[in-house]
C-alpha cells in the first residue's frame, strides 16, 4: 500500500520541484487569503455545519499551498526566500 502510495505521489513532487522560484513564492503566498478566510467566515450567519465544512475546504486550500510552495521552493529556495527577508529587517 506504501509503495503504491509513493509511486502515485513521486511524478507529482517532481512535476512542483520543477517548477520555479517565482512561481513557488506564489503559491507560498497564496496561503494566506486562505487561512485569513478560514477563521473569518465564522463570522458569518451561517449554520455551524456550514461553518465547519467551509472551515475544513479553506484550511485544506491553505494548508496545499503551504505544503505545495514548500514542495516548489525546496530547501535552496527556502533558504533564498528566508535570506531576503532577514535583509529587509536589517
Amino acid at each position: 500500500m506504501k509503495e503504491k502510495l509513493l509511486r502515485l505521489i513521486q511524478p507529482i513532487k517532481t512535476w512542483l520541484q520543477s517548477l520555479s522560484y517565482r512561481t513557488g513564492v506564489i503559491v507560498l503566498l497564496c496561503c494566506i487569503p486562505f487561512y485569513i478566510l478560514s477563521f473569518a467566515q465564522m463570522l458569518l450567519p451561517i449554520s455551524a455545519t456550514v461553518k465547519g465544512i467551509l472551515w475544513t475546504i479553506l484550511f485544506g486550500l491553505a494548508k496545499t499551498c503551504q505544503y505545495g510552495g514548500l514542495t516548489i521552493l525546496g530547501v535552496e529556495g527556502y533558504k533564498r526566500l528566508k535570506a531576503r527577508f532577514r535583509r529587509k529587517e536589517s
